[in-house]
């Protein structure tokens, strides 16, 4: 159950690409390898209140919060969230050339006795797979 949960300024939302940010951030922790398709969910949220460093205007920032399942070994979460920040790293870095941004991410593991879910995903996206696979 992994999610990527953008959060940015306000000031920059005009100055980025955020439905291409979201496809690569989407696509970059599926190249890991390390979660199912089924349970991948990348979402943004943008912030209106905020200050940054020295709270000029111009200051902005990217946070991305990358939850994952209990479980997976540190290694195995370091170069998940090492890949993903690539990602998201490389996808900001013509605003990074332009304006003061701060880029951050942060692993968060969700605890597996206060997690609660209840998902029909993994079987619809298999049988969607499935059946694009049998109309090629």
């Amino acid at each position: 159950m992994p999610h990527v949960i953008i959060e940015h300024s306000a000031n920059i939302t005009g100055t980025m690409d955020l439905d291409g940010l979201i496809a690569r951030l989407h696509a970059a922790a599926l190249e890991t390898g390390v979660f199912p398709l089924g349970g991948l969910r990348t979402r943004a949220a943008e912030r209106t209140r905020y200050r940054i460093a020295d709270g000029h205007p111009d200051n902005g920032f990217v946070h991305v919060t990358l939850r994952m399942g209990h479980g997976r070994d540190p290694a195995t979460k370091r170069a998940a969230a090492e890949h993903v920040f690539a990602a998201l790293c490389d996808h900001l870095e013509p605003l990074f050339r332009t304006s003061p941004l701060g880029i951050s991410l942060e692993v968060q593991e969700i605890d597996p006795d206060l997690s609660f879910k209840h998902n029909n995903l993994h079987d619809i996206v298999a049988r969607r797979r499935q059946g694009a696979a049998e109309t090629e």
